[in-house]
């Protein structure tokens, strides 16, 4: 059993980006936010619970639903909103955007939106940590659809045959937008089996259990960090929205309802939420001043964005190329 601090801090986290996409998505009709947002609301567990397992120093690589990853691994959330706005004082100075966040100091080493882009960078950041001497821990961040792309495949090859201090976690949300699996994948197969083929260790858990999660991102740290070599973590769980946007599209037909309610029903932050009100840590007035404080976090986020000024012109060209 974990202790009390540790399950309030998961429980936290989870709900700070629930709340922060939750007023996203309330805003984002505003047309103020002009660039494509992919939200996680659904998905929390898998972030929290793996970038808590992390140190500071350790690398995050994301794709184009980055917001959960950003915020669980320590990025600033007056940047990222800033950054959503398209604003000199966001992140990536707001030439990026949602699906280009990036924040070195917090080891957040970018998010890209072409799918599997970033696991081959963060196999190779990683492997120059290794050749440094260094003990940091690479994190890629993926979505079930990565599995069908060749340099998935590479990355793990070549990931354990030197025995690179990288963790795979694939977000299996059982959708590549509007694809299930059926129509992507034999149906017998498991994806935790395919990296397995591979030769790397690999395990399977619930994605909207937060201390499942937690635990063997944990295991997986420690056997990178000891010199032990990559793990392939698949993590089970559901987006609640829509593919990319605020809204709900269960009226496209492409997801049967029956399903969207059954995993709504295994909110990974209401599970928690139950768990610490019955074990004592939290009492309903405590969990309450805690989503009052995030919702003034946020609003002070989105002040700071609205107040903050547009990338002049000489940022154009700035970081493109080496200097």
């Amino acid at each position: 059993m974990m202790d009390a601090e540790i399950l309030t801090r998961l429980y936290r986290g989870m709900l700070r980006i629930r709340i922060v996409e939750e007023r996203i998505a309330e805003l984002y009709p505003q047309q103020e936010m002009r660039c494509p947002v992919h939200l996680c609301i659904g998905q929390e567990a898998v972030a929290v619970g793996v970038c808590d397992a992390l140190d500071r120093g350790d690398y995050v690589f994301s794709n184009h639903r980055s917001h959960g990853h950003y915020l669980a691994k320590g990025g600033d959330l007056r940047s990222m909103i800033a950054e959503i706005y398209g604003k000199a004082t966001g992140c990536a100075q707001g030439k990026g955007g949602s699906m280009h966040l990036v924040d070195l100091d917090a080891g957040f080493l970018g998010a890209t939106p072409i799918v599997g882009s970033t696991i081959p960078i963060g196999v190779g950041a990683a492997w120059g940590s290794a050749l440094k001497g260094e003990s940091r821990v690479a994190v890629v961040f993926f979505g079930d659809g990565a599995l069908e792309e060749g340099v998935f495949h590479e990355s793990l090859n070549f990931a354990l045959l030197k025995k690179v201090p990288v963790i795979f976690v694939c977000e299996n949300n059982l959708y590549s937008v509007y694809s299930p699996l059926a129509v992507r994948q034999p149906g017998e197969r498991e994806l935790f089996c395919i990296a397995g083929g591979h030769g790397v260790e690999s395990h399977q858990a619930d994605g909207n259990d937060v201390l499942a999660v937690r635990s063997l991102a944990e295991r997986a740290v420690e056997k990178a960090r000891g010199g032990g070599g990559p793990t392939f973590l698949e993590f089970k769980t559901y987006r609640w929205r829509e593919h990319c946007g605020p809204n709900y599209d269960d009226d496209l037909g492409y997801r049967p309802e029956t399903e969207f309610l059954e995993w709504k029903k295994r909110c990974p932050i209401a599970a928690l939420r139950e768990r610490l009100l019955e074990a004592g840590i939290c009492s309903d007035r405590g969990i309450g001043e805690m989503e009052s404080a995030v919702k003034s976090e946020m609003e002070a986020a989105v002040e700071f964005a609205r107040r903050s000024p547009w990338p002049a012109d000489t940022l154009l060209m700035g970081d493109v190329y080496a200097s």
